[in-house]
């Protein structure tokens, strides 16, 4: 019989559960994605906390379906970030039901930040980045931050080098989205509305500021843009390639100035293929020397995998 490590994370946008292996094998990994009435960009927190409570003891069934071991541990994300005051009401439903599972089972418990998930994950889909300290970019709805990572005995060190002035990627995406009539949350819509585009070109600006982006101008922008009649393949492209342009804008002076190399780009935005390509064309160039690693899609969604590996990693060193 298998043990294993259940992690647990109830974002803002998505219930996720997860089991781990004692071998650092992913046995489950099932979630759902909150529900957001047509024409909404987002859930208050009360709605939001009441749809996990509706979702954990149904994902808590499929886990129990796709996994026959005993469980040694369970990690949940507890905050936001890492950091003192970090807070949201949707992130209590894990930690309460992985607290409660644990003192049941006579099992310890770990506590991590969102934002460790998602560097979790990245690291676990990418196999990289290689060096104990090195360049992020959470790239997400309810983040966008430049940080420089070093790796520690239980999750990370996190430093925030920039963020979003105002509105974050996500947002933007999503603004943008559900003004052409798509669903929320609009990222996979607005992508293969992009690929569909003609030869019509736009631009949208890309603010920054130091390693500090803005985004409102930008969403503006295309939302003016779209009360022109714009063609929508092109706008959806053209959001895409702010957010690229952005980007690139702030890693390539921290890439200079840091000296760290080795990149690593979490969170739901940074699945995203075209701001992919962009980046690795244009970071990956000899003049700038910068290394690439994206999580495979699926992983750069909001997930319960980074956390459930996160904890694996704290038993393994406390059994060590």
């Amino acid at each position: 019989m298998e043990e294993l490590i259940i992690g647990f994370d109830t974002s803002c946008y998505t219930t996720s559960v997860a089991a781990v292996t004692m071998a650092g094998t992913v046995r489950a990994d099932v979630r759902q994605v909150l529900s957001v009435p047509a024409g909404e960009i987002g859930l208050r927190q009360q709605a939001a906390l009441f749809q996990h409570w509706q979702n954990l003891p149904v994902l808590m069934e499929k886990l129990r379906e796709q996994t026959r071991g005993s469980i040694v541990a369970v990690a949940c994300s507890g905050t936001p970030r890492k950091e003192a005051g970090s807070y949201l009401p949707v992130f209590t439903a894990g930690a309460n039901l992985a607290k409660s599972l644990g003192a049941a089972l006579q099992v310890p418990v770990y506590s991590f930040s969102h934002q460790e998930g998602h560097l979790a994950a990245g690291e676990f889909g990418a196999g990289g980045p290689a060096g104990s300290t090195f360049l992020a970019v959470h790239l997400s709805g309810g983040t966008t931050e430049l940080l420089k990572i070093e790796k520690c005995t239980q999750g990370y060190q996190v430093s925030v080098l920039g963020k979003s002035l105002d509105i974050n990627a996500g947002q933007f995406v999503d603004r943008v989205g559900v003004a052409l009539g798509l669903p929320f949350p609009a990222g996979r819509h607005l992508e293969e509305l992009a690929a569909s585009a003609g030869e019509a070109e736009l631009s949208l600006p890309s603010v920054v500021r130091g390693y500090d982006v803005s985004f409102a101008g930008p969403a503006s922008a295309a939302l003016r843009l779209l009360e022109r009649g714009v063609e929508k393949g092109a706008l959806a492209r053209a959001v895409f390639r702010s957010i690229a342009k952005a980007l690139e804008k702030m890693l390539r002076p921290a890439v200079l100035n840091t000296g760290l190399r080795e990149i690593l780009l979490v969170g739901g935005v940074a699945g995203n293929t075209l701001i992919r390509e962009r980046l690795i064309e244009r970071l990956e160039h000899p003049a700038v020397g910068a290394r690439l690693f994206f999580a495979p899609p699926h992983l750069s969604t909001d997930n319960a995998v980074g956390v459930a590996c996160l904890g694996w990693a704290a038993l393994k060193g406390e059994m060590s």
